[in-house]
């Protein structure tokens, strides 16, 4: 054997190598976390198919279609109004200079910490008719109740205009960081054959750019479905309020299953047709990188013009809401020092912190099997773990209920037959199922915060730690989560921020008597007492402003 074939099996100290060593454990998890993803869907189809045709038929003589119908026109409305205020204001951000520009590329991502939600119940609060903008208007012009016209806040428009203040930064994000990599090359040939700046801008950045905005667009239309909070408190059936309603309201869990079916499909659907329709379409950068295109300089009326697109959706999406609930907030009787704000608030802590560190876990056991195992196997764990951000917290929650629950009966009956004891719900009721639907639903993100650091560390680090002797777990023990400290924080700050803010999956799955934040804050809204949901909202909104302050500071260093 040669010298060469020695030093490929022996470590430097003479002991054999264990190339495998690690690399089947992160395998076997990697798969398990896979098919755990995979679950709810399974789960919800099954369910679904085998609930009978009466009910199917009942839904689709009785709520299919307007759920249908107000879930599409949701979707559209909210897909419209994030691309326009996303790019738009990315635009000019990006391709112009006027005074605060700088700013604003900071203040534009702050609506993020807001869930639509809280946002619902700001507006509700000033938009009502008891509320401080019609009261006023009574007053100064004398007008009844019934003398005037003024907009329903509480509406499908209503809804989607929520939506559309805390979903825009996604777009906003993505365009941004796309219009940025863009040479000037491209758009500067278009303007030499006569076309003005805006035909410029329509037919050659915003194609290029087309796959991050469209990316940013279905994260936003992937949330809309997912709502539950915006839409149940304006009285907008979708979806997410049918299955919530059919689940409990009713007690139909055959008709919660297929209305989770239905949105399982629907949001497969539009993922799906998005990839389509990009086709075998590829984008390539026209020159070189460095070549920018100077910002023009904006003065005067369109200075003004810039003003008013960049500052509206930030004083409409964060400076007024955070107002209105500060002013909610001191008119409530709510204590947050008090008994049971205390527990709200370690629930929420608990069930958080819990949720991102075991999906921070599954994460890097994704990550760390596709580097090692590289090919089709891997990518389909990765690929299936991503799936459950594409799927409802409602359609997951009903998922993973109705196989533990079946699971919890037949062990309950079981033991009663064998030895008269009696276990009750030793699953279904527990926080860990809840844990689960988290990690399933957060999964997608945290696996592309860790991955987003992981292409940082080159594989000769990996081979030097393999001709070291480390094993696969001992590389990433040693090499790469010390380096990947930040992408792991990064992971973990996303996924507790989601998890505070998550309502549908929570209100379904939480054990009983076993309330968080976003549940009491969505209690308080139900019942009309809109002063004391604005003290849980705010700590909600503070605990999002977290990880938005550090994509402020990403964003400022450009």
């Amino acid at each position: 054997m040669s010298a060469v074939d020695q030093q490929k099996i022996l470590a430097p100290h003479g002991r054999r190598r264990t190339s495998h060593a690690g690399g089947g454990l992160f395998k076997t998890l990697s798969f398990g976390i896979a098919l755990a993803c995979l679950l709810p869907m399974v789960a919800v189809a099954i369910a679904a198919l085998t609930g009978g045709l009466d009910t199917v038929t009942h839904l689709a003589e009785t709520v299919l279609p307007r759920y249908l119908g107000a879930t599409v026109y949701l979707v559209a409305l909210v897909a419209v109004g994030t691309f326009a205020i996303g790019v738009g204001a990315a635009w000019m951000v990006t391709m112009t200079r006027f005074p605060g520009v700088r700013l604003f590329e900071m203040l534009l991502v702050l609506p993020l910490a807001f869930p639509a939600y809280v946002l619902a119940y700001a507006y509700t609060y000033i938009l009502d008719h008891p509320g401080i903008v019609q009261s006023t208007l009574r007053d100064m012009t004398g007008w009844g109740p019934r003398d005037y016209w003024f907009p329903e806040v509480r509406s499908l428009p209503g809804a989607a205009l929520m939506l559309i203040l805390v979903l825009y930064p996604y777009v906003y994000l993505l365009a941004r960081a796309a219009f940025l990599q863009q040479s000037a090359g491209a758009f500067l040939a278009a303007r030499a054959l006569g076309k003005t700046s805006l035909e410029a801008f329509w037919r050659v950045s915003l194609p290029m750019a087309r796959p991050a905005i469209a990316t940013g667009v279905l994260l936003a239309i992937m949330e809309t479905v997912a709502d539950f909070g915006t839409v149940s408190y304006f009285g907008v059936q979708t979806f997410a309020t049918g299955i919530y309603t059919s689940w409990f309201s009713l007690g139909d869990r055959t008709g919660a299953a297929q209305l989770a079916l239905c949105l399982l499909a629907f949001s497969l659907m539009l993922s799906v047709g998005e990839r389509i329709s990009r086709g075998k379409a590829r984008y390539h950068q026209a020159g070189k990188q460095h070549a920018k295109m100077p910002p023009a300089e904006l003065s005067g009326p369109r200075m003004i013009a810039a003003w008013i697109l960049c500052g509206l959706p930030v004083l409409l999406g964060f400076v007024l809401p955070v107002v209105i609930l500060f002013s909610m907030g001191m008119e409530s009787e709510q204590n947050l020092m008090s008994r049971r704000y205390v527990q709200f608030i370690q629930n929420s802590l608990t069930l958080a912190g819990t949720a991102a560190v075991i999906t921070v876990t599954a994460a890097v056991c994704l990550g760390i099997y596709q580097r090692l195992r590289p090919g089709r196997t891997s990518a389909w764990a990765s690929y299936a773990a991503r799936l459950g951000y594409a799927v409802p917290g409602g359609v997951i929650a009903v998922g993973l209920m109705v196989p533990f629950a079946a699971f919890d009966n037949a062990l309950d009956a079981w033991m009663r037959a064998t030895f008269d004891i009696r276990t009750g719900l030793l699953v279904t009721g527990s926080i860990w199922l809840l844990v689960a639907a988290y990690m399933v639903r957060f999964l997608s993100a945290a696996l592309g915060a860790y991955e987003g650091g992981q292409a940082t560390v080159h594989s000769n680090m990996d081979a030097a730690a393999r001709s070291l002797g480390q094993t696969p777990l001992g590389m990433l023990r040693r090499v790469h989560l010390p380096l990947l400290t930040p992408s792991l924080l990064t992971a973990l700050l996303i996924v507790f921020v989601d998890v505070m803010k998550e309502l549908p999956a929570t209100l379904i799955m939480r054990p009983f008597n076993y309330d968080t934040l976003a549940v009491q804050a969505y209690r308080l809204a139900s019942d009309e007492r809109l002063e004391g949901a604005a003290v849980p909202s705010l700590v909600i909104v503070a605990m999002g402003l977290i990880p938005v302050i550090l994509i402020c500071r990403q964003v400022g260093r450009r």
